[in-house]
């Protein structure tokens, strides 16, 4: 059994994309997968969330929401203003490790970054990471101001003892610019290790045939792909 926890350096960085890509060709390779939202934010009950985003595109139907909470806040905020008992990351664990027990592979989506509050004790993704020993995969923004948020989420990880699984760009531009190009190489440094993945902009309205293809060549081999990130520093040149 294998467990993966998928945070971002921000909200709405491609979290749930790379969540499903992952989760996509884990299920090409026949692997018993579950994909887990501890807590879902913003969405009110009936309205599809997160996870309804994973099954369209990865086909993956084992899927598991913990917690909903409607208004667009931290886990503990919006339990607090809607009155819900929050989500702890020590509950969440049980649960996730009682999944892992019959699954392959258990794929734990968080919300928001990696401190974002679960409860009112100050329970966060990170301590779940913790709890559970998992490794955990960044997935960044490829413009202005990813560094120093991919800094400070890394920083955090090694003050707490976890795995760096890798860093993945949610959103790659089919134009990147001069800070997107420089910034690959500087995601590098930061972590001391070539790229995880950068999945193209517009990824998630692709057909799932067309996902699984974009996941499979853009993810890297430790996340089930075959991307290759000199491959991928030689599509452009930079004019330094």
């Amino acid at each position: 059994m294998s467990i993966l926890v998928v945070t971002g350096t921000d909200t709405g960085v491609g979290k749930t994309v790379v969540t499903a890509a992952i989760a996509a060709l884990a299920r090409e390779r026949g692997a018993a997968v579950a994909v887990v939202k501890p807590a879902q934010t913003g969405v009110v009950a009936g309205e599809p969330g997160d996870l309804d985003e994973v099954i369209r595109l990865s086909g993956v139907t084992t899927t598991f929401e913990f917690a909903r909470f409607p208004d667009p806040l931290s886990p503990a905020a919006a339990a607090r203003v809607a009155g819900l008992p929050p989500m702890s990351p020590s509950a969440a664990a049980s649960r996730v490790r009682e999944l892992a027990e019959s699954h392959r592979l258990v794929i734990v989506e968080g919300a928001g970054g990696l401190l974002v509050r679960f409860d009112e004790d100050g329970g966060t993704l990170a301590d779940l990471a913790r709890e559970l020993r998992a490794p955990v995969v960044v997935v960044a923004r490829a413009a202005l101001g990813t560094l120093n948020h991919t800094a400070l989420t890394l920083e955090a990880m090694a003050g707490r003892g976890l795995e760096l699984a890798g860093v993945v760009i949610g959103s790659w531009p089919a134009d990147p610019g001069l800070a997107e190009r420089c910034n690959v190489a500087d995601l590098e440094m930061l972590t001391a290790r070539p790229l995880a993945g950068a999945l193209p902009e517009g990824s998630g309205a692709l057909t799932r045939e067309d996902f699984a293809r974009v996941a499979r060549s853009c993810l890297a081999s430790t996340l089930g792909g075959v991307f290759d990130p000199s491959g991928f520093r030689s599509t452009f040149k930079l004019s330094l």
